[in-house]
């Protein structure tokens, strides 16, 4: 995967159209992982995108930061939470290299670890794991190889062993993820550009050890 390419693909989405990832509010599943409380510490929300999710975190009081690969989504983002009066911070920065210390207790990403391939996969992985802590916590949301299509989708063997070392999957479910059908996936989910979908996702608790 050309990471370059990719990312400047999504600033493209970004300056040009509203891609179909971004609803206007957080995605369902993450809510709830809020509100059972299973959020702590200093948090990161990778591939914050349009900032809904890090806007909904700073609202129930946690230190959290968004970033994102796509400098246009962060100025979205930036100007998302103005408008919604919540004192948030975004940053432009490569998942692949989120840094060099363990600075995080817990990582939200909601529809990022599905873009990539099998090796940048393993780069994102290790990422994850320079930044975070034994005992730190990520919350994984990615489409489900289930799904009709609308947009890249893995198994849950593809979570499973891209977790393997270093970290323990403590929980694996079935779930769904909120979309808005665009031009590209309209004929393949048979609704009309516009409709609003929830397709089928998986919702993974994964502990860092």
């Amino acid at each position: 995967m050309d990471l370059t390419d990719t990312l400047s693909r999504f600033d493209e989405f970004y300056k040009n159209q509203s891609p179909p990832w971004v609803i206007g509010e957080p995605q369902p599943a993450i809510v709830e992982v809020v509100r059972a409380g299973l959020i702590s510490g200093r948090v990161l929300d990778v591939g914050c995108g349009t900032g809904e999710h890090t806007i909904l975190l700073r609202r129930a009081g946690y230190d959290v930061v968004g970033i994102d690969g796509a400098p246009t989504a962060v100025e979205q983002a930036r100007r998302n939470a103005a408008a919604h009066g919540v004192d948030a911070r975004f940053e432009v920065a490569d998942a692949l290299d989120l840094g060099d210390r363990p600075a995080y207790d817990t990582v939200v990403d909601s529809a990022l670890f599905h873009v990539f391939d099998d090796e940048t996969r393993a780069e994102y992985v290790r990422s994850l794991r320079t930044v975070t802590r034994p005992g730190s916590t990520l919350h994984l949301l990615a489409l489900s190889d289930a799904g009709r299509g609308f947009g890249p989708e893995v198994s849950d063997t593809t979570i499973r062993e891209a977790f393997t070392t270093g970290w323990v999957i403590e929980e694996l479910a079935e779930t769904t993820y909120r979309g808005v059908v665009g031009e590209l996936h309209a004929e393949a989910l048979g609704q009309p550009v516009g409709t609003r979908v929830d397709e089928p996702a998986w919702l993974a608790r994964i502990r860092r050890v």
